[in-house]
């Protein structure tokens, strides 16, 4: 059977499920309470964080799908490695959901978001397509960035996503300075500047920080504190492992990150801060990423298979979601499969997208997308010096 066949049935399946259920509307029509986990604030005054979130069916179902949709992708990312289509480094966040879709939940299309090099959840929630994804993984012309990239260097500068970036600790500055942008012209804007706890030791981490305090800008600085800097655990690694308290003076929050409206909650709240105003704020999200450091570390040398299932058990983010949905009688198994099977069909679809786009042309791709407009006209060095990009207007000779 083909994808474009299973595809049809599945929206037939759901389209029949929704019509044939007479308290559906009903049920996307009610408020749901969420009650939230405690927080740990510095500097802040702890009644205003909020305790509780309302949400509803049709925001539970799409938050499951959106949800689903990453970790598939990043199974996906896992299989193509294994078989060899993809050459280079390869980090996955499958554990990680509720961060990745918290953030973009709670904030809007117009702020600016500036991660490392653990980034498709943050790429696919700032609208980048499976297969373009997929095919910039596998170098292909089709994807994010032309196959030029791959897994670390994928941004969408009209989204207003600026990677993926490969060097640990590099993109803070960058973003800092994104936020001084934002305070120069105006906007109503704030900046997220993703980091993990292996980078919250960087320098250029405080003196960034520092400079956003002193202008008051409007900076969300997040630790995604997954617990182990690449093998080394926080304990190991850090003096003070309470990271929402390292950028002092500036104020911080600890979240629990496998609790997707904790992180949609405390990240409306931080960028409201920042609009009134405030300055910038500091949260550390406390998640688990299943994968290792990256498809080169099994992630078992530095802690055990129990500690993974454990997690996987009793806090993955995916089944918190799917528990919410079905204790508040907001959707059924059956449609949760449906969804899950309509998921894993798009994402099989993507995958062949991605395999059948084609290769760059060395001789036509190599030298393009090097300068930052498309037409300048700068001399760019090729490796056979015959074939470099000579300016119109400048004679280059050999000494």
């Amino acid at each position: 059977m083909g994808f474009l066949n299973l595809r049809s049935m599945l929206s037939i399946a759901m389209r029949r499920m929704a019509a044939t259920n007479a308290r559906a509307m009903s049920r996307m029509l009610s408020t749901i309470t969420i009650p939230l986990p405690d927080f740990e604030v510095h500097k802040l005054d702890k009644s205003l964080i909020p305790t509780k979130a309302e949400t509803n069916r049709e925001e539970l179902l799409a938050y499951y799908r959106e949800m689903h949709r990453q970790r598939r992708c990043e199974i996906m990312c896992d299989e193509i490695y294994k078989k060899k289509e993809v050459r280079g480094f390869c980090h996955l966040m499958d554990g990680q959901e509720a961060v990745t879709v918290g953030v973009e939940a709670g904030i809007t299309p117009n702020d600016h978001i500036i991660t490392a090099y653990r980034c498709h959840g943050y790429l696919l929630g700032r609208g980048e397509t499976p297969e373009r994804l997929l095919a910039e993984m596998m170098g292909k012309i089709g994807g994010a960035s032309k196959g030029k990239g791959g897994s670390m260097h994928m941004t969408l500068k009209d989204k207003r996503f600026y990677g993926g970036n490969g060097i640990v600790g590099a993109q803070i500055p960058v973003g800092t300075g994104v936020g001084f942008a934002i305070m120069y012209e105006g906007k109503p804007e704030v900046c997220l500047t993703m980091y993990g706890d292996g980078a919250s030791n960087q320098g250029q981490l405080f003196e960034a920080a520092n400079m956003a305090k002193l202008w008051s800008l409007p900076m969300i600085y997040i630790c995604e504190n997954n617990l182990y800097a690449m093998g080394t655990s926080c304990q190991r690694a850090a003096a003070n492992t309470k990271y929402y308290t390292r950028l002092d003076p500036i104020p911080g929050i600890k979240i629990d990150g496998q609790h997707l409206f904790s992180v949609r909650e405390t990240l409306k709240f931080a960028r409201q801060w920042c609009l009134s105003g405030k300055g910038p704020i500091c949260l550390e999200i406390e998640t688990y990423r299943y994968h290792g450091h990256s498809m080169s570390d099994p992630g078992l040398s530095y802690r055990s298979r129990e500690e993974i299932a454990k997690v996987r058990k009793e806090r993955d983010p995916i089944d918190k979601v799917k528990n919410w949905i079905l204790e508040n009688k907001a959707g059924t198994e059956e449609e949760l499969k449906l969804i899950e099977k309509e998921v894993k069909v798009i994402m099989d679809e993507a995958v062949e997208k991605a395999r059948s786009s084609p290769w760059p042309n060395p001789e036509k791709d190599l030298l393009t997308d090097v300068m930052g407009t498309p037409d300048a006209k700068e001399y760019i060095r090729n490796v056979e010096y015959d074939k470099s990009i000579f300016p119109q207007s400048d004679f280059i000779t050999t000494t």
